[in-house]
């Protein structure tokens, strides 16, 4: 063979081999990328629900927070009660009248005004039925079965449905 055929024969097989050759590289190196982008793209979605769940908690915690101050009751702020329904018809405190917020204005016997409630004591019939409507508002936990919370003048007492026992005081509410 002669050189002129040599050369092109060996060119020939160089072109043969290398262009796959050459394209097998490149498209391992194109593999390559994708997975590298796809994993940077997999940590953004990552970090980006990461951002969003903690921006999630953190507006729930401060809306919490602010329910917190807003619904509960408090002995420190003297306007608590400003702005809640059940004290719509509230006009202030009214000599030989007690207030139970939801349920107005009633009339106490004179023996009763001003009087301290005693846990073991009972109260009388006809102040049993002023229940309070939200003991979650004033921090109290729920009143077992067979008691409910009462609205005594100033005081919330838990009793025994059946009976008026006071099982508990809690003086000076409001």
């Amino acid at each position: 063979m002669n050189r002129l055929t040599k050369a092109a024969v060996i060119a020939l097989a160089l072109a043969t081999t290398a262009a796959p050759m050459m394209a097998q590289a490149q498209d391992r190196h194109d593999r390559r990328e994708w997975r590298q982008d796809r994993r940077d793209w997999r940590q953004d979605r990552r970090d980006d629900r990461r951002d969003w769940h903690q921006d999630r908690r953190s507006d729930h915690r401060d809306w919490r927070q602010d329910q917190r101050r807003q619904d509960r009751w408090s002995r420190d702020n003297r306007n608590w009660w400003r702005g809640r329904p059940e004290f719509r018809d509230y006009r202030g405190a009214r000599n030989g009248y007690w207030y139970a917020p939801g349920h107005g204005y009633y009339r106490v016997e004179p023996r009763y005004y001003g009087y301290r409630w005693r846990t073991g004591g009972y109260l009388p019939p006809a102040y049993r039925s002023y229940y309070v409507s939200d003991p979650y508002f004033y921090g109290l936990r729920p009143a077992p079965r067979g008691y409910r919370y009462v609205h005594a003048g100033n005081d919330i007492l838990m009793i025994a449905v059946a009976t008026g026992l006071i099982a508990s005081v809690m003086n000076n509410v409001y």
